[in-house]
């Protein structure tokens, strides 16, 4: 598109040019008569826009939500569990999980250090470790792949708490980038813990 429009203004000043410059650099170069650099605009931004509406229709409504699951954990403890949402109707790729973890004051005190840059699973998973929690037991990341396809309207579990978790850990942080079927990159930041009911005493009802 901007290419076209720049060959329709080098037209428009080029016919409207003194004679006497049309025989000089780079004037001289005939490229489009304006009847063609005015098609050429029209074409590209009609393509355009036909794109830009059919990317607005296809393009995902990325959500989230947490709630207390029974029989998420190997002792059959209570857990606080989060899962992502693709609420359009067309499937998304997965390109790329960072987590940021944020600790309690009870565990800063002990030693625990907040993120400072966005981390991959396994450095995410092994900093909520060194709180002396156990992964699968005390808490899990589940692992998502580069590639992991999320059709529409479908979940996407990315990880549970206990109790004895969330008296460390805060907030976990997920930036999630996913890909559309026309290749556009949407990005969604998600608090895994936000609103958690870090003392859970029943589990919640399915969502749906």
């Amino acid at each position: 598109m901007g290419l076209t429009l720049l060959l329709l203004g080098y037209t428009l000043l080029q016919e409207n040019l003194p004679e006497r410059l049309t025989h000089t650099w780079p004037w001289k170069l005939k490229l489009l008569d304006i009847q063609s650099a005015v098609a050429a605009v029209l074409a590209t931004g009609g393509a355009a826009l036909a794109r830009a509406q059919y990317a607005r229709t296809i393009r995902p409504a990325i959500g989230y939500f947490g709630r207390v699951i029974a029989d998420i954990t190997p002792n059959h403890q209570l857990a606080w569990a989060c899962q992502l949402f693709n609420g359009g109707q067309e499937v998304v790729v997965t390109v790329d999980l960072r987590y940021w973890i944020n600790y309690t004051s009870t565990a800063q005190a002990n030693g625990a250090t907040d993120s400072s840059e966005w981390v991959t699973h396994q450095v995410a998973t092994a900093s909520i470790e060194s709180c002396g929690l156990v992964n699968r037991r005390d808490f899990t990341l589940h692992v998502v792949g580069s590639g992991r396809p999320i059709p529409g309207q479908h979940l996407q579990h990315l990880g549970w708490f206990t109790e004895k978790a969330m008296r460390e850990v805060e907030n976990v942080f997920i930036r999630v980038h996913v890909l559309d079927r026309v290749g556009d990159t949407h990005e969604r930041v998600i608090n895994m813990l936000k609103a958690a009911d870090r003392s859970p005493i029943h589990a919640d009802p399915p969502p749906f």
